[in-house]
């Protein structure tokens, strides 16, 4: 099923254009890529909140280390793994705390967010192989089934992840994927008609530069690089949230199409008028708990169903 709904809250608009001047403010500036993701943390701390009925708690799995979101009351004894985003050089468990509480409350499961490597200093495949390590960590627990998610370029590793998985016959129970990066040879014609309504990427300079640090010598078009470009038969159900007003709308709305084609359960909801990874707003914004919402009950259902 493939949906775009049609209504914007005055909040979420009101947002939008704080959101524009503040990311237009921080482009005015030349910082370093270490000072950028100080920034990001900062922020995220500012900004935190968790909501009632989840614990975090700090642990290390696979040799990395990283944080639980436990639910007061679970559903099951299923995991959701989840990636954060950061166009693989930026973000960490910290700067994506709230999110993943907020997702982990949503699906009724057990939540871990790894702290996997990032690009330049530790190039593909390391974030990759931290999420399979991480992977089999859990399932070496024995506890049940495990779904994974992630937003950005951490939506891209979920899927590199569960392609990984499905080529060494290791089960995942389903994909919840926000606003992914599939495609980092920025093929999709949404880095063109989308770049004036996107206050994050309105040039695809910043992308492309990541992109380079990621893949190293590698192709860019490689399938666990850019999924998009993989054989996607054989994946476990998809569900993916993207906003209307992101120029990676089209790795979104390309993947959805290639995974039908190859016989994948995959679903798409477009959200009109919204930017990337709004979700980052939940306990804010009625959007971001109502698309949280929508994926924990996907996750839910495919953990208690597998």
């Amino acid at each position: 099923m493939n949906q775009t709904i049609d209504m914007l809250s005055p909040k979420a608009r009101h947002y939008s254009q704080l959101l524009h001047r503040e990311m237009a403010r921080q482009r005015s500036r030349t910082q370093t890529l270490e000072q950028e993701r100080q920034a990001q943390e900062d922020v995220a701390q500012l900004a935190l909140r968790l909501p009632d009925g989840v614990r975090v708690e700090d642990d290390s799995l696979a040799g990395r280390p990283g944080k639980w979101l436990l639910p007061a009351r679970v559903k099951s004894f299923g995991w959701v793994l989840y990636f954060h985003g950061g166009a693989y050089q930026t973000g960490s468990p910290r700067t994506h705390l709230n999110l993943a509480a907020h997702l982990a409350l949503a699906a009724g499961h057990r939540l871990w967010l790894p702290d996997y490597r990032l690009a330049p200093e530790h190039p593909f495949p390391a974030a990759l192989d931290d999420a399979v390590a991480a992977y089999q960590a859990l399932a070496d627990k024995g506890e049940g089934a495990i779904a994974l998610a992630g937003d950005s370029a951490g939506g891209g590793l979920a899927l590199a992840t569960a392609l990984r998985l499905r080529d060494v016959q290791l089960p995942v129970a389903g994909l919840a994927l926000l606003s992914p990066w599939t495609d980092l040879t920025l093929s999709g014609a949404s880095h063109q008609n989308r770049a004036q309504l996107d206050p994050f990427f309105p040039t695809p300079d910043g992308l492309a530069e990541a992109a380079q640090r990621y893949a190293n010598s590698q192709p860019l078009d490689h399938p666990h690089l850019s999924p998009l470009f993989a054989d996607l038969s054989g994946l476990p159900p998809l569900c993916v949230h993207v906003g209307d007003h992101e120029t990676l709308l089209d790795d979104s709305v390309a993947l959805v199409d290639r995974a039908q084609a190859a016989g994948v359960e995959a679903q798409l909801k477009i959200w009109p008028e919204l930017w990337h990874v709004w979700q980052s707003y939940a306990g804010r914004l009625e959007e971001s708990d109502q698309s949280l919402a929508e994926l924990g009950a996907f996750l839910r259902q495919r953990l208690l169903s597998a």
